[in-house]
């Protein structure tokens, strides 16, 4: 008998994560949600295995401890669950002067963002390779793109993710797997976490809907994978931002990102 295949969601319980998960389940795919809070997680399974014929697994851990891809991979395998799409979505970003954010908080950053999507790729991947089918669909940023001042670590940590799935795309479309990169900008914030987020600053380009970006990806994966910028404007400046020096950009943005004093 077939194993049935799932789609894995980090970052499943709020925001973008969240809305993959519901567009995913309207496709009547698998899922495996995974996030910090067990009660979200449940209850987003709830609501999906309710709304559509499909089976949902939910795992809390939290992906910013060392090792967590490992033990996310592990728990996968004593589950017996076939991951045949990862969405690597899992991700925060903290805004502020280097030397006053904290330390421990950045580098769960670099796991979260870095260390832990290469882990559970690297553990899931092999398989896809050997069926000659599946996946991937990394979320990063279009703070990738610069050297964002008073995001110093959050922007790097984009750029490596950006640079990681699109090279990744080229060594593995021989084998049948598909790898889409996304790289939005600045999110509405949807009205289920409107209460966790206080007054926030006009953005340039104005804001995007997770319905939107969720949306465009899943065209890219449908077509074959790809880099996908979301919006024109984003668009515009991830291209016109080649013709700047890199240097340049970091004093240009440090005036529209500085903090308050």
């Amino acid at each position: 008998m077939t194993r049935p295949d799932y789609a894995l969601v980090t970052g499943a319980s709020r925001g973008l994560g969240r809305c993959f998960a519901r567009t995913l389940a309207a496709r009547k795919q698998n899922l495996v949600l995974v996030a910090r809070s067990e009660e979200k997680l449940e209850a987003l399974a709830r609501e999906l295995r309710t709304a559509h014929p499909i089976q949902v697994e939910t795992i809390p851990i939290d992906l910013a401890e060392v090792g967590a891809g490992q033990q996310l991979a592990d728990e996968l395998t004593r589950r017996g669950l076939q991951i045949d799409l990862l969405v690597n979505n899992a991700g925060f970003g903290d805004q502020g002067r280097f030397l006053q954010l904290s330390l421990e908080r950045q580098l769960q950053a670099i796991i979260l963002q870095n260390c832990t999507v290469v882990e559970i790729t690297h553990r899931l991947l092999p398989a896809m390779i050997e069926r000659k089918q599946g996946d991937i669909i990394t979320v990063s940023s279009m703070a990738g793109f610069q050297p964002i001042p008073f995001a110093s670590v959050y922007s790097a940590t984009k750029a490596f993710l950006t640079t990681f799935s699109l090279a990744l795309e080229a060594e593995v479309k021989r084998f049948g797997v598909r790898v889409v990169t996304v790289c939005p900008g600045r999110l509405r914030v949807a009205p289920e976490d409107a209460e966790n987020n206080g007054e926030r600053k006009k953005f340039p380009g104005g804001e995007q809907t997770h319905e939107d970006v969720v949306n465009e990806a899943m065209r890219a994966l449908d077509r074959g994978g790809g880099l996908v910028i979301p919006g024109a404007i984003n668009k515009f400046a991830a291209f016109a931002e080649r013709f700047i020096p890199r240097s340049q950009v970091a004093r240009l943005l440090k005036k529209i990102s500085k903090p308050p004093s």
